[in-house]
């Protein structure tokens, strides 16, 4: 068993615990209601060359994205904006549903490892990832409406320039398949949304 804490309210911490044998957590306790756990980092980010930034929202550098796809066996791209990106993770989660509605997940302490590679030759602006089955594009903007547009031009951009398609025929398949979620509300003054574009439809490699 271990243990993690979440807030209930903006004057209330409420600590459980986590079975790890079974991979659960009872949310309330004693109520029978197992919540699986899904663990991964919040923050994902670069360095950018403001001095005043703080970690709260997220943004082209990453930063506290809050997505719970990025999960074991996923991969982050990242634009760099100074040398030596000066990568920062951390915000462990043992789950969250989208939308992190009420400011927390099941916040949990978490080791993890990870790898670091330089791609120059990707020339990124905003993030992508990569999990086993998707591609994901993201959005960050001060409103959901914005952040979907900017989440949607991201994903018809992939498609241009990693599947050869022309921008009609990019918009029209994010409409048939591309699913947009509402990543989360909480970390303002941006709200995020995310695109999953599923790989299974394509019968080349997708590489990135």
């Amino acid at each position: 068993m271990g243990s993690f804490t979440t807030s209930v309210s903006s004057t209330c911490v409420e600590i459980y615990s986590l079975d790890l044998a079974n991979n659960i957590a009872e949310f309330p306790a004693g109520s029978g209601i197992k919540i699986p756990l899904k663990p991964f980092f919040g923050i994902l980010g670069v360095a950018t060359p403001e001095t005043s930034r703080t970690s709260v929202p997220p943004g082209s550098y990453g930063g506290n994205i809050d997505n719970r796809e990025l999960q074991a066996g996923s991969r982050l791209f990242l634009p760099i904006f100074v040398p030596g990106a000066l990568f920062s993770i951390g915000d462990g989660h043992s789950a969250q549903g989208d939308g992190e509605v009420n400011v927390t997940a099941i916040e949990t302490s978490m080791n993890g490892r990870i790898t670091l590679k330089l791609r120059k030759d990707l020339q990124l602006t905003t993030p992508i990832a990569e999990t086993p089955t998707h591609i994901i594009t993201m959005g960050f903007a001060q409103t959901l409406d914005e952040a979907l547009e900017l989440a949607l031009k991201n994903m018809i951009d992939f498609l241009e320039r990693f599947m050869n398609l022309s921008p009609e025929n990019a918009y029209v398949l994010c409409s048939l398949t591309v699913n947009f979620h509402i990543t989360q509300v909480v970390n303002s003054p941006q709200k995020g949304v995310h695109g999953m574009l599923p790989k299974s439809i394509f019968d080349k490699k997708i590489n990135l």
